[in-house]
């Protein structure tokens, strides 16, 4: 079943596994599926003679299989076959069972997940064409290896499409926790973290003193401009600390990137492992999976306190945190994300086939979109605000070949509608006519650009009308001390090249600053 290549490659990985670890697999015998797994689960075990499978036939069980450890159990269950995106999930369970994996998180995260409250059962729905799937799957695979009272299974929900019915799934990855909802799409280690600690809660060690530690440059974000923010930094000898809540920010949810000079094809997950491969060549402290909780910037030490206890302190601060998905900001909006509302055409594309959908904006985001899902939907309606597309020329022409995917323009958004437990209808006004029509349709991708990640920095420096960091030319705020970069700033043209520039360039700035006795 498994590609002759594929499992030489898994051989070269496995080839240091040290610990006992079996494939144990039930199914029931007239399932279709059966043989399928069997024969998978065979393939990937022959990879190494300290893998092994066995296999249990019950008359009511489920198609799965769990990872032991020396015959022990892990809290590890795949429920499916982990083909596709998730076959890495598999991959690196199976190293992180033994220990091994560059995805294990640092000291202070571990701590935090070993003291998460009580016994926690989580189930994971994905789709195994999801490229957003594998990291909360294999995020919430460590929690269980570092936590043994958390249990976690993958559920593939093309084979348990009646669970998807019944608990009115319309969007992946979906987390359960003790079966009650817990996350909807993208997510990473962090993330999912800080959800768990506020669902189950955690033990505190009492009288236990804030972790302190301090930097010549603290930088903010690990996407391109803070990387390149981070490396500039250290290159000119500073002690240089980044936290960030994950490496790549947002590039880590961008497929094909073919307009990064001198690199002409990659993807958001290379450039994200290319990106944190970088910052390992020089001396510089990593803290991911953080979140901000507050900041302190009017001083010359300026400090950074995150979730868990940390602070961090130093002169100069970089802030790149970039931004995040804009939402459409009208009615039950945030009711219906998951569960109509999407922002991933990639991961909950797949649940539409042969449906009705929407894309809102017509920037070259949202005709990417929709040209994917017009290969797969009945219809696809494009709205966009103004009186033109924004998208480049080769994807209008594109668009235009394809039958069912119709454009309006000049179309405002105005609300949304739903049964209460899912989307059902668009209201959009012609913004000529002011007039407003109710559109239905079975799901909604929105593609109207991105938000500014300043929060945190409202109360201490100065933003435009859009919520973006102002910066002058050479990436100063309006504190001493305090520079930004990329997509959370004013700066025009969100695009990774500009991002990675303008990081430089604040890093250049601090330092600079530094030799002048300003900060």
């Amino acid at each position: 079943m498994l590609d002759q290549n594929i499992l030489e490659q898994v051989k070269g990985i496995f080839a240091s596994l040290n610990s006992n670890i079996t494939l144990d697999a039930t199914f029931q015998n007239n399932d279709k599926k059966a043989e399928e797994l069997k024969e998978f689960l065979n393939d990937f075990a022959s990879t190494s003679e300290k893998l092994s499978v066995q296999f249990t036939e019950k008359g009511n069980a489920q198609l799965q299989f769990s990872l032991l450890k020396d015959n022990k159990e892990t809290g590890i269950t795949f429920r499916g076959i982990p083909n596709g995106h998730e076959f890495t999930s598999l991959l690196l369970a199976v190293l992180n069972t033994d220990g091994q994996g560059k995805n294990f998180p640092d000291e202070m995260i571990q701590s935090r997940i070993k003291a998460l409250k009580g016994n926690i059962k989580l189930k994971t729905y994905v789709s195994l064409t999801c490229t957003n799937c594998p990291d909360v799957v294999q995020a919430l695979n460590l929690m269980s290896l570092i936590n043994p009272n958390i249990k976690h299974e993958m559920v593939d929900g093309g084979i348990y499409q009646q669970e998807i019915s019944d608990l009115n799934i319309q969007g992946v990855p979906a987390v359960y926790c003790n079966e009650e909802s817990l996350h909807i799409g993208r997510g990473d280690l962090g993330m999912l973290l800080q959800e768990l600690e506020d669902r189950v809660g955690s033990e505190t060690i009492e009288n236990e003193e804030p972790i302190e530690r301090q930097y010549d440059v603290m930088v903010i974000g690990g996407g391109p401009a803070g990387v390149s923010a981070a490396i500039y930094s250290a290159r000119k000898g500073l002690k240089v600390g980044l936290i960030a809540e994950r490496i790549g920010g947002q590039v880590n949810d961008t497929t094909g990137i073919q307009n990064l000079i001198s690199v002409p094809q990659t993807n958001g997950t290379q450039l994200a492992a290319d990106l944190k491969s970088h910052l390992s060549d020089y001396p510089i402290d990593l803290f991911e999976h953080r979140k901000i909780a507050s900041v302190e910037l009017k001083d010359k030490l300026k400090s950074i306190h995150v979730k868990g206890g940390e602070v961090f302190k130093a002169p100069a601060v970089i802030i790149a945190t970039g931004a995040n998905w804009r939402r459409l900001n009208v009615g039950d909006e945030a009711k219906y994300i998951g569960h109509g509302i999407h922002f991933c055409q990639h991961c909950d594309g797949p649940f539409y086939k042969g449906k009705n959908v929407a894309v809102i904006g017509g920037g070259n985001s949202g005709l990417e979109a929709a040209i994917d899902l017009a290969g797969i939907c009945k219809n696809v309606t494009v709205f966009e605000f103004g009186d033109t597309l924004r998208a480049d020329t080769i994807l209008q022409e594109k668009a235009a070949t394809m039958p069912n995917l119709t454009i309006i323009k000049n179309a405002q958004t105005t609300n949304v509608k739903g049964d209460g437990t899912k989307l059902t209808a668009l209201t959009v006004k012609n913004r000529l006519t002011e007039e407003e029509k109710d559109y239905a349709f079975d799901g909604v991708f929105v593609q109207i650009g991105l938000a500014a990640n300043s929060d945190p920095f409202k109360k201490d420096l100065e933003l435009t009308p859009r919520q973006e960091i102002k910066v002058d030319e050479f990436c100063r705020t309006s504190l001493p001390g305090v520079y930004a970069a990329g997509d959370v700033t004013n700066v025009p043209y969100k695009q990774i090249v500009i991002a990675m520039g303008e990081g430089a360039k604040a890093a250049l700035s601090a330092f600079d600053d530094r030799l002048r006795g300003i900060i």
